[in-house]
């Protein structure tokens, strides 16, 4: 019986055996692509890590863009819906427009004082509206440093979306910040928004809904930081800001 030897390409197939330049070639191919897969985990990180500090905040709310606006721009009906202040003053304009303020935040032990700028767009061609903000404070009390955001007005069927997307300089060191601040913030955002909501939709003052009214489980109908998005439909928090924010004068 004749004994067939196999042959060199059988070899190779049998035992996985390559030339060495193919095995070269074989082998810079798995290193691009695991070189790409690293670097893909690398971005996602690194934007998950931008996502997470900035804030986002959106809400529907089913009421005239001149109400949203009314209660959102006015300083002083402001400050009722919005649990991040306890007063907005104005006190000057600023030359290219906008204006310059004031503002507080009592608490029974202490009341941070700070500054800002903001400017208001009310007319723009699609029918939406914007607004810029720049603040900062000397109080290092306050776990809030120098920060920027803005606010957009999107005309959405009965309503308007309203959203929010922000940053700041940490007060208290990130550690702090990233492990109970920025959350506890972000969360104060959310129910200052429902509780414009409900002013806006339903008349119901403000006042009626302290921050403790979280904790009214039996109240169906309690502001609920829940009812808010709280990630960027798209990209960063902040990719969405109006060109103002970036000629805002500082604050």
């Amino acid at each position: 019986m004749r004994r067939t030897t196999p042959s060199r390409h059988g070899l190779e197939r049998a035992y996985g055996l390559r030339q060495s330049g193919e095995h070269d070639r074989a082998t810079q191919g798995r290193t691009r692509r695991a070189s790409v897969t690293m670097g893909s985990r690398t971005e996602r990180l690194r934007g998950a890590r931008q996502e997470r500090a900035e804030i986002y905040v959106e809400i529907e709310i089913r009421a005239s863009m001149d109400r949203v606006w009314e209660l959102t721009q006015n300083p002083s009906l402001h400050s009722r819906w919005d649990a991040r202040f306890t007063s907005i003053t104005p006190t000057e304009q600023l030359p290219g427009g906008g204006h310059r303020f004031r503002y507080e935040l009592r608490s029974p032990l202490h009341t941070i004082a700070g500054t800002g700028t903001s400017i208001g767009e009310r007319i723009r061609p699609d029918g939406s509206r914007t607004s810029a903000l720049r603040f900062t404070t000397a109080d290092r009390l306050s776990p809030l440093g120098d920060g920027r955001g803005y606010w957009r007005y999107l005309p959405s069927g009965d309503g308007v979306t309203f959203l929010t997307g922000y940053d700041y300089a940490p007060g208290w060191g990130r550690l702090l910040d990233g492990i109970l601040l920025r959350r506890l913030i972000g969360w104060m955002t959310a129910f200052s928004f429902d509780r414009l909501r409900l002013w806006a939709e339903t008349g119901t003052e403000p006042e009626a809904w302290p921050l403790w009214s979280a904790a009214w489980f039996w109240r169906r109908d309690r502001p609920r930081a829940g009812r808010c998005r709280r990630v960027p439909r798209r990209g960063g928090a902040m990719d969405d800001a109006p060109a103002t924010l970036d000629g805002l004068d500082a604050p």
